[in-house]
């Protein structure tokens, strides 16, 4: 019997409920691609329930659909301002029901309400070493602060930009000859590691939100996850 569209089988014997998850793209999704892709290898508990962006064109919703995954357009240029964009937006998500709201390279600077309204369920990744060069260009500002280590960090979404709980972080050395271009894709790569790794904690009930900051516990009935990944890596 064939699997249904975009569902990720529990491991049998599993009792934990089906997690739904909506990840947000505006161009190729690695991000996205990488989660997907680990859920399906590593057969998580969770459902991808769809794949939205905020522009027709982006790359990533031709891979959710051959992947069987439902994707919807919310399209930004169509509403007046942030607000209702961040409204209609909202208005899709809810739709799919989801528990978690995963950021994959969703280039929208969203609204306080909005943040709040998902509050404790939408995590980001973003190309730094937080709380180290938030906002945009960040490889640019690493290079021009002359840091030896940069790297990317998932984090939790609040009203403040790239100020969240950090779940998990992963650093890259800062090589003598880097541009822009050599470090970005060493960030890439470690990004395509950690985010997967910070969904499936959250699916699976392992991350606690106290006092703003992560605290990563031990799943209830199966060992704990092997370290030695190679990552210079700082998690919850």
């Amino acid at each position: 019997m064939e699997a249904e569209a975009g569902l990720i089988s529990a491991a049998a014997g599993t009792m934990r409920a089906m997690k739904r998850i909506v990840i947000l793209i505006s161009g190729r999704g690695s991000n996205m691609q990488a989660i997907v892709n680990a859920a399906h290898a590593e057969s998580w508990p969770a459902q991808i329930a769809a794949v939205i962006s905020n522009r027709a064109d982006a790359e990533g919703l031709a891979f959710a659909a051959a992947h069987h995954i439902p994707t919807a357009v919310v399209i930004s240029k169509n509403y007046p301002d942030r607000a209702a964009f961040d409204a209609a937006l909202r208005s899709v998500i809810d739709a799919y029901a989801p528990d978690l709201v995963v950021l994959a390279g969703f280039m929208r600077i969203l609204t306080a309400p909005f943040a709040e309204h998902y509050a404790g369920r939408l995590l980001n990744i973003h190309p730094s070493l937080l709380p180290s060069f938030p906002g945009l260009d960040t490889h640019r500002q690493a290079l021009q602060a002359g840091v030896k280590l940069h790297g990317a960090s998932v984090h939790f979404v609040t009203s403040a930009l790239d100020a969240g709980p950090i779940v998990a972080q992963a650093a890259v050395e800062v090589l003598p000859d880097d541009d822009e271009a050599t470090l970005a894709a060493r960030v890439l790569a470690q990004e395509h590691v950690i985010y997967p790794r910070a969904v499936r904690w959250f699916i699976e009930d392992r991350l606690r939100l106290e006092h703003n900051q992560v605290r990563l516990v031990e799943p209830a009935s199966s060992p704990a996850a092997p370290s030695g990944t190679g990552l210079q890596e700082r998690t919850a």
